[in-house]
């Protein structure tokens, strides 16, 4: 079932650094980035996350799910209405992920 653009806006409408997200529609999912960065998706209108040593310290109780068939565990955030708590857990994710790499044209 792919994810709908109201969920998708209604999460990045909750995360306080929003100016600062961007997304990437594939395959009827969204790929989500804060400055740049990968930090996790809307897949199947469920806010997953990349599960890094502090996402997993901040939510310690999270379910790992899978995005799509084939894909690695990702956490699912069900914090989506506490705006502090995103806002910590994507400046954390920011910090811990690595500078993607720029691409040769």
């Amino acid at each position: 079932m792919p994810s709908s653009k109201e969920y998708l806006d209604f999460i990045v409408e909750q995360i306080p650094c929003a100016q600062y997200i961007t997304y990437r529609a594939m395959m009827g999912e969204y790929v989500l980035y804060y400055r740049g960065k990968v930090i996790g998706g809307i897949y199947d209108n469920r806010f997953l996350v990349k599960p890094t040593k502090s996402a997993q310290a901040l939510m310690p109780h999270a379910t790992r799910e899978l995005p799509y068939k084939g894909a690695k565990e990702m956490l699912l955030v069900d914090k989506v209405e506490d705006k502090e708590f995103l806002r910590e857990l994507i400046v954390t994710l920011y910090k811990e992920l690595p500078t993607p790499k720029k691409k040769n044209k």
